[in-house]
């Protein structure tokens, strides 16, 4: 599975990102992290949607919480982030993760990156 992601740019603080990761297969279990100059990478949301209910498996970083939603649009392999009320803090830059099997601890399969920069 290939992932390209896009949607990243500069914006003031308080503004808004959507974010998209394009795969090339079919992924149930996505994420999206993210690594600022100097820290390591951390998960920011990941989505499980092989679980068949109307609000899929969801979790989101304590730091994204009410601002960040993650969503997944299976028809066409599209992973989402919008972002709102970004903060500074939110600057890095931002990967697209997914898994073969959501069974799996680890994501198998990464993007090359879209930059987040907020001033």
């Amino acid at each position: 599975v290939q992932l390209v992601e896009s949607g990243g740019g500069s914006v003031q603080a308080g503004g808004s990102l959507n974010l998209s990761c394009l795969a090339s297969g079919s992924s149930l279990c996505m994420g999206w992290f993210r690594q600022a100059p100097g820290k390591e990478r951390e998960g920011v949301a990941s989505i499980d949607t092989s679980i068949d209910t109307s609000s899929h498996n969801t979790y989101y970083a304590d730091s994204v919480k009410g601002r960040f939603t993650i969503s997944q649009d299976n028809t066409n392999n599209t992973l989402y982030l919008q972002m709102n009320s970004l903060k500074p803090e939110d600057t890095a830059m931002y990967y697209c993760a997914a898994k073969t099997f959501c069974y799996l601890t680890q994501y198998n399969y990464w993007g090359q990156g879209t930059q987040v920069t907020v001033s």
